[in-house]
């Protein structure tokens, strides 16, 4: 007998596309053609939502839609020797919209968020949510148990490897100038608050930073502003240490645990088994 394909994400509970609220008040309409591209993914999917240059509030007209989520595999691919394919990706124009797509299987990615993994903790609360389901919603205080101190040295690299890109380029663009701190002030405020935070107007609402208005103006004006051909170099390299030694302190000063707790573990890996099991009934009922 012919095996069947995988059922897809069509399968799984579907957001509308009626307008989400942001942290900022603001509200997120999805594009009708990412739920359509998101349900015609090879497998169904635990949850699908939008990070990069959207979900850190300075799009430009040009960025393309970094597309994340997380996948279920079905029973074939995940008993035998190997399991595959663990991480699901497509680069490519899609009903014209420029598309970056990363899914994981779900033990995959649970296995990253047990570690101090900052891109999965912000993938898992983006408000740009192009699909979602219940077991999406009931991963969410699991992930927030996951957070721990050493998140921050997630956030020291990124940052770190935006600045040394920006300091390198001539001309110098801003778009690694606003990750360096778009990635600073996530992480400080995951320090102090345990939360998820990663657009950075919303963070610059506490930090009031006066020259990040214009910086994120530049951005999404498009490539014609984006570039700071009278950068102020000096300006811009002490404002990063001084928010690294910002960052530096609430790691030090932070009262976030040192790993997630036996509890947390034995909910995700509950969580995972339920998922499995679910996935495994539903491919019974199509033989």
């Amino acid at each position: 007998m012919k095996k069947p394909t995988p059922p897809r994400a069509a399968r799984l509970a579907r957001p509308t596309a009626a307008p989400l609220p942001t942290a900022a008040g603001a509200s997120i309409r999805i594009d009708p053609r990412l739920e359509r591209i998101v349900a015609a993914q090879p497998f169904p999917l635990l949850f699908a939502t939008i990070s990069g240059a959207h979900l850190y509030g300075f799009p430009s007209p040009d960025s393309d839609y970094d597309l994340r989520g997380v996948h279920v595999l079905p029973l074939d691919n995940v008993l035998g020797l190997n399991v595959a394919p663990e991480t699901v990706e497509d680069s490519r124009v899609i009903e014209s919209l420029e598309m970056d797509i990363v899914t994981h299987d779900v033990k995959k990615f649970f296995g990253l968020l047990l570690k101090k993994n900052g891109y999965v903790l912000e993938q898992i609360f983006s408000p740009w949510i192009v699909q979602t389901t219940a077991e999406h919603a009931e991963l969410k205080p699991i992930a927030a148990a996951c957070v721990t101190r050493h998140h921050a040295h997630h956030y020291f690299g990124f940052a770190e490897t935006q600045w040394n890109l920006f300091f390198k380029e001539t001309p110098r663009r801003v778009k690694p100038l606003l990750y360096v701190y778009r990635v600073l002030l996530t992480g400080i405020y995951l320090m102090r608050t345990g939360e998820v935070e990663a657009n950075l107007n919303t963070l610059n609402d506490r930090w009031r930073l006066p020259y990040l208005p214009d910086l994120i103006a530049r951005k999404l004006a498009g490539p014609e502003k984006s570039r700071l051909e009278e950068a102020d170099l000096a300006f811009h390299e002490r404002e990063y240490h001084r928010l690294r030694a910002e960052l530096e302190e609430a790691y030090e000063g932070c009262s976030l645990p040192e790993m997630p707790s036996a509890e947390t573990q034995a909910a995700l890996n509950e969580l995972l088994v339920r998922i499995r099991k679910k996935c495994l009934f539903s491919f019974a009922n199509m033989r």
